[in-house]
């Protein structure tokens, strides 16, 4: 079974829902999910979005460079929510969606991976170290990085939030 890193966009009313009632908003998720599996909308119309297994390399990567917003695990837990594969969800409200956006905007791809290998998050023991042991390319992990930047600065944009989880 593999780990993988989910987002779901919620407007303000919607994240207010799943405050008060964190069963609504796994279902709901569950139907975003679902509605958008057979159309596979552009990342930036997309309300749903999955980094796969990049989420420890992204959240390791991200930590190095001192990046102001969790956007790997989300910043608040959903009171009251059950696990949803590997813990609750957790979420980013529209103000750190948008300081998320931002210092996104200001931190490219390519900054990520400076003086960084895959023998480094083999060392440190990053998900999923097998990957990294082969001296795969860390392309995999800038490339959903680029996808997750051009997600959240749609949110951004929409006043959205965010909802974060493994599953």
């Amino acid at each position: 079974m593999s780990m993988i890193g989910e987002y779901a966009r919620l407007t303000p009313a919607e994240l207010d829902r799943a405050i008060r009632d964190p069963d609504w908003a796994r279902r709901f998720v569950d139907e975003l999910i679902e509605a958008e599996g057979d159309t596979s909308p552009p990342v930036p119309e997309a309300r749903c979005h999955d980094i796969e297994k990049t989420w420890h390399a992204l959240g390791f990567l991200l930590d190095r460079i001192g990046f102001p917003v969790d956007i790997v695990h989300g910043e608040e837990q959903l009171p009251g929510a059950d696990d949803w594969g590997y813990g609750p969800p957790r979420y980013l409200g529209p103000e750190r969606v948008r300081a998320a956006a931002e210092a996104l905007a200001a931190t490219p791809h390519e900054a990520l991976v400076v003086g960084v290998g895959p023998a480094d998050l083999a060392e440190a023991g990053i998900y999923p170290v097998v990957v990294w042991e082969r001296g795969e390319s860390l392309d995999y992990v800038t490339s959903h990085y680029q996808a997750l930047a051009a997600f959240l600065r749609a949110a951004a944009d929409a006043g959205d939030a965010v909802l974060v989880w493994l599953e």
